[in-house]
């Protein structure tokens, strides 16, 4: 199957403000493009582009003061499969993981595994380690949080999300990957492209959502507490420890967000022709 993804986003600069966005398809979808995903721009500001430590593309410019529009469109191919499972895969000890897996074990800005330790493992302690557990976690996780767009917060950590129980879907992964680490099971933020490819329409603006990978039975696979679904036609966009590690875009001085789209849909196969 094909996917169109894209979006545009409209800023307002009272002066030039250094930039950086997260905002490529990652690298390892690359492959699967079929019409780039190409950064435009108007006006037109050089830029450079560089992949950041955890393997994300990154773009850096300045933006012009004024008006500062950036959108791109691309055309992805897909298998059109939900999201494999895999039920049987174990857990690893932890003196057995990867070094590059470790980092994705430790308390970070948007995730305080440490603080909810004690609630971790009483809730999933008892449940057998590997896969299921971490549907257990992600399960718990959809049911606890209420989900509302009026209860974002860019400062909200999974600590209070747990607190709140109210979130959007970073939240929502924010609390799962801070379950997950304290029970020492590797998980880390992603940023996707996520239409309602495969489920019924979302009467509410797309957006881009936040997911998480856990590394159960010697890989990274995705979940998703917010849709608790395995899902068709999700498409990487960055991954890091949480949000902040992935920020779609992060500007040096003030900038208003005057508009935002983000478009994801399944298009006629005779497109890629």
């Amino acid at each position: 199957m094909l996917i169109r993804l894209g979006y545009e986003m409209v800023f307002q600069c009272p002066q030039p403000t250094p930039m950086i966005l997260t905002l490529h398809v990652h690298f390892c979808r690359s492959m699967d493009l079929v019409e780039p995903d190409n950064l435009q721009m108007e006006p037109a500001v050089p830029f450079r582009v560089y992949r950041d430590g955890f393997g994300n593309g990154c773009t850096r410019l300045v933006a012009p003061p004024g008006r500062f529009r950036l959108f791109a469109n691309a055309t992805l191919r897909d298998c059109g499969l939900p999201e494999p499972s895999f039920l049987s895969a174990r857990e690893t000890p932890v003196d057995e993981l990867p070094e590059d897996t470790l980092v994705f074990l430790l308390p970070s800005r948007y995730c305080e595994s440490d603080l909810l330790s004690l609630t971790a493992w009483q809730l999933f302690g008892g449940v057998q380690p590997g896969w299921g557990r971490v549907e257990a976690v992600c399960n718990w996780v959809h049911n606890h949080l209420t989900f509302g767009y009026q209860y974002a917060r860019p400062t909200k950590t999974a600590f209070e999300a747990y607190n709140e129980r109210q979130g959007v879907c970073r939240d929502y992964a924010h609390l799962a990957i801070a379950m997950l680490r304290a029970l020492n099971i590797p998980a880390r933020y992603c940023t996707t492209y996520l239409g309602d490819i495969g489920v019924p329409k979302v009467d509410a603006p797309m957006d881009f959502a936040g997911c998480l990978e856990a590394y159960v039975g010697g890989a990274w696979h995705f979940f998703d507490p917010r849709n608790n679904a395995r899902r068709i036609g999700r498409v990487l966009i960055a991954r890091g420890r949480d949000a902040a590690d992935v920020a779609i875009s992060t500007s040096y001085g003030p900038t208003i967000l005057e508009s935002f789209r983000v478009w994801t849909d399944e298009v006629p196969e005779q497109l890629a022709a």
